[in-house]
């Protein structure tokens, strides 16, 4: 997880990195990896979510204009992109622009934010990814199996009786496929 945690890390560097010399797809790379946490920052700050998506809105003009500021050595890709939405949504509660449902600005300094990490979001995309994937590297009998089982929530002896064969052959298709899946989860890591 630490790996896939440091790809996710690099890779949103490297966006920020090419936003910064103009690269346009990386600004939707960065708003695909981050928006959903930042929009989380600035409704809670802000309580309306009109307003969030304005804040949100801001957040990417002025990230687009000043992507070069970005200095990786002074913090990460998220942590810096979400102290510009926090400090997006308390300038428009300094401004007045915000009226109903907001925090008040001294309530909204110490606001803690417990949504996950958008590098964890996208660790657990990739990690999905990679489990469908793997599936379909499995013969069709367990792999039909797995996913009924743990998708659909259907028990061995209902998938069992489904096929009709017995309760220990299909409880050995599965555990031979998973076996099968874990090692190519564990090859790609």
């Amino acid at each position: 997880m630490q790996r896939a945690s440091e790809e996710a890390r690099a890779k949103l560097r490297s966006a920020m990195h090419r936003l910064a010399v103009g690269e346009r797809a990386a600004l939707e790379e960065i708003y695909r990896a981050t928006s959903a946490k930042l929009f989380g920052i600035c409704l809670r700050i802000l309580g309306d979510e009109k307003e969030a998506e304005d804040a949100l809105q801001d957040v990417y003009l002025t990230l687009w204009r000043r992507a070069d500021r970005y200095d990786p050595e002074r913090a990460s890709p998220i942590a810096w992109l979400a102290t510009f939405a926090r400090n997006r949504a308390v300038d428009r509660l300094r401004t007045g622009k915000v009226r109903r449902g907001s925090v008040s600005v001294a309530d909204a300094e110490p606001l803690a934010d417990t949504q996950p990490l958008a590098e964890a979001m996208l660790i657990d995309a990739e990690r999905e990814a990679r489990v469908h994937t793997c599936l379909d590297t499995l013969d069709e009998t367990p792999r039909d199996a797995i996913r009924t089982a743990f998708f659909e929530g259907r028990t061995y002896a209902e998938l069992a009786e489904a096929q009709k064969v017995p309760l220990g052959t299909m409880k050995s298709w599965i555990r031979r496929g998973l076996a099968k899946l874990k090692a190519c989860m564990e090859a790609g890591e």
